[in-house]
């Protein structure tokens, strides 16, 4: 862990790079556990259950994962030729007028109204966040301390969750988006003054062309950036296994995130308390796990050890929530959130070290366009399963039978990673491409 002082240079790029990011993570956690009472309360007023609630969630979650296919690649792409900062900023400042549709009023019409904007933020921020982050992260620090800071960065997002949650505990519901919507706008604010670019922006020709032949090139230079992406993929054994782990742990747990609060509100009568109370066990383990375990163990383990163990962990969560007998068994399942959070940072790792420095984004943004392709796939299936098992109509009385289904995906991606070969010295071999900028900062 010295190592890091060691550099200030480093620290100093990733504060400025981190500070915001937990800022906009505790402000977009502090709504999430009463978003499930208000879309209940105002879809379906006097109900512990609201299936029009679910199934709107389930659309939300499938609309989004159709584009974000596109989309997340492509902005990945874009970082690694005009920059990480605007990218960040563009895709943070998506969360703002959401809210503030909520923060005005918080009937029928404000809620749909605020679904339609969401699941537009959705499309541009979930998930390209955090792959624009880590290829931010790749660029400023050294390959020997990168597992280390995806490590904090994945710590601080659950740090954020904590404190995300307590402030939700707490507050005031009337206050709770007046609050979030400060602390978004305080985000973009702070980065434009002070988060520095890493790379050098993609030389901007032809300018003089005509508008319809500049969107074609801007077009063709985007397929061609693609194909780049999809090649360095395919071509790397390592690459190709772990899209495989992402692509199933993504099925699961994203079905899991879209139907977990409104299952246990139906199955056990749970509020806004208990939810915040749950999602703080999660983050208080995960903070301990991922800024001092990890980066402790994993000189010793290496990151495949580790995401093996995640996986594990993953599996039995979605058992344990999915087999749920009583009420206290949740908060046993949430523990085990402590261990399966790090399959996000040694994800990350494994894949920043099978890239070479010029395609940080493109390869961070391809695997996440496949963990898209999942989101899109998993309510398909979950959300009808989800109101079947919860109404009186249930083949058999198992309300988590979803989960338990959720869990079957974790267990095939524990075993892509059983046979995962990874080989962190390994850079994948350049092909042709267009628009390729070496990072300032590396």
């Amino acid at each position: 862990m010295m190592g890091w002082w060691k550099n200030k240079k480093e620290v100093r790029l990733l504060v400025h790079l981190l500070l915001p990011l937990c800022i906009h993570w505790i402000a977009e956690e502090m709504t999430k556990s009463v978003l499930v009472d208000i879309t209940t309360n105002a879809l379906c007023p006097g109900h512990s259950t609201c299936q029009e609630a679910i199934y709107l969630n389930g659309l939300q979650q499938t609309v989004v994962g159709i584009f974000k296919m596109v989309v997340l690649p492509v902005l990945g792409q874009l970082s690694d030729d005009h920059g990480r900062k605007p990218l960040l900023l563009i895709t943070m400042s998506t969360t703002i007028v959401p809210f503030i549709l909520l923060a005005i009023s918080k009937t029928k019409s404000f809620v749909y109204a605020y679904y339609v904007l969401r699941t537009i933020s959705f499309i541009i921020s979930q998930g390209s966040i955090f792959c624009i982050a880590a290829a931010y992260v790749a660029d400023v620090v050294d390959d020997n301390k990168r597992t280390a800071g995806f490590s904090w960065m994945m710590g601080l997002f659950s740090a954020s969750h904590v404190l995300g949650n307590v402030l939700a505990r707490f507050l005031p519901e009337g206050y709770i988006f007046e609050v979030s919507i400060a602390l978004l706008v305080f985000c973009p604010v702070y980065m434009t003054l002070f988060l520095p670019e890493t790379i050098t922006p993609a030389p901007q020709g032809d300018q003089r062309l005509p508008y319809l032949k500049k969107a074609c090139k801007i077009v063709e230079q985007r397929y061609h950036s693609m194909r780049h992406a999809a090649n360095i993929i395919i071509s790397s054994p390592t690459l190709k296994c772990i899209s495989l782990i992402s692509f199933f742990y993504e099925l699961g747990m994203s079905g899991i995130d879209s139907i977990l609060l409104y299952y246990l509100k139906a199955a056990f009568g749970f509020n806004k308390n208990q939810f915040s109370e749950i999602l703080m066990v999660v983050g208080m383990g995960s903070i301990i796990s991922q800024i001092l375990v990890l980066p402790t163990i994993n000189p010793l383990v290496g990151e495949k050890v580790i995401l093996c163990a995640a996986l594990l962990s993953s599996t039995v969560y979605a058992l344990l929530y999915g087999l749920a007998w009583a009420s206290w068994v949740p908060y046993l399942a949430a523990s085990f959130g402590v261990v399966n959070i790090l399959v996000k940072p040694s994800t990350y790792a494994l894949i920043s070290k099978s890239s070479s420095s010029n395609n940080q984004g493109k390869t961070q943004g391809f695997i996440a366009g496949l963990q898209a392709i999942s989101s899109l796939l998993s309510p398909l299936a979950m959300t009808p399963l989800t109101n079947l098992f919860l109404s009186r109509n249930a083949p058999f009385n198992c309300k988590g039978f979803s989960l338990v289904c959720a869990s079957l995906f974790l267990a095939i991606s524990l075993l892509f990673a059983w046979m995962l070969k990874p080989n962190p010295s390994h850079k994948t071999s350049e092909v042709a491409a267009e628009n390729i900028e070496a990072p300032l900062l590396s």
